[in-house]
């Protein structure tokens, strides 16, 4: 155990001086403003009179959007898809970098086994997202914040139980994207595979498949419900408030929030299996 958190602290010691994590996470973090608070808010403030609707909601649905009782909902908003991705891409970069930049011969002569390697910097991207979800909810809990006071509306804030399910929810859905691009950068020794391969996936063959299942293929509902996209859109969609104007894109109700948290917990623990027997079985020779 002692040799995995060391791996650990050392992958982790890595991802903080790699310029690739701090750009990820700020890509997501301005991905989350814009589209959760920028967006609704200056379409607010450029609506009409009350009543009239801007963009399929009216002014007033806009500004209550942004408020800091919806602080779960625009945080997580994104996780399924586009934040998912560049989850994706971290855990691609992370472990199929060391291939593509020849260092993970030097990596496998040290003291621990292959197997305590991979658990460890598996570890080490898992708690690299819980602290991702941790800045998308602080800077998004700022940024309700800020227009709440200038709007003069009340800081209200969602209860301790709806802000606990929905932090774990939002970190589960970036692990199971994270190590589902682990082991893609671990099976395919590289990096810009496994991103085209993974980015393609999640913004466009599993839109394509889910929108045939809803419409004109009802036999491939169930391929559909075990997709790992629309699986982290019901757990997403479960633990958002209700009342929401207009879903973002990719949080559905296909599937019921039991099977969306097994699912994704399927996934994370058989892509974790799928590494980690990769690489000792390999010869990295």
């Amino acid at each position: 155990m002692s040799d995995v958190y060391r791996v650990t602290r050392a992958e982790l010691f890595k991802l903080v001086r790699r310029p690739s994590g701090w750009v990820l996470l700020g890509a997501a973090v301005v991905l989350s403003q814009v589209f959760g608070y920028l967006v609704p808010y200056l379409s607010y403030r450029s609506g009409g009179g009350d009543g009239e609707v801007v963009g399929g909601a009216t002014p007033e649905q806009l500004l209550a959007g942004t408020l800091p009782d919806q602080l779960v909902a625009n945080s997580i908003g994104g996780f399924p898809v586009f934040v998912g991705a560049l989850a994706l891409v971290l855990g691609a970069v992370m472990f199929g970098g060391e291939h593509n930049w020849g260092t993970v011969k030097t990596l496998l002569t040290q003291r621990p086994g292959r197997g305590r390697i991979l658990v460890g910097r598996l570890l080490a991207l898992v708690v690299a997202l819980l602290v991702a979800t941790g800045v998308m909810f602080t800077t998004g809990a700022a940024s309700a914040t800020a227009i709440a006071l200038a709007e003069g509306e009340p800081v209200v804030w969602p209860g301790t139980g709806a802000l606990a399910s929905g932090f774990a929810a939002g970190w589960l859905i970036l692990a199971m994207w994270g190590v589902l691009g682990a082991v893609l950068g671990e099976t395919m020794r590289g990096v810009a595979l496994p991103i085209g391969l993974g980015v393609v996936w999640v913004l466009g063959v599993e839109n394509l498949l889910s929108a045939l299942a809803g419409s004109m293929l009802s036999a491939l509902q169930p391929v559909r419900d075990v997709l790992p996209g629309v699986n982290a859109g019901s757990l997403a969609a479960a633990v958002m408030p209700d009342g929401l104007v207009e879903p973002p894109p990719g949080v559905t109700t296909a599937v019921a929030e039991p099977r969306a948290l097994l699912t994704l917990l399927a996934y994370v623990a058989g892509c974790a299996v799928v590494a980690v027997w990769t690489a000792r079985r390999r010869d990295v020779a």
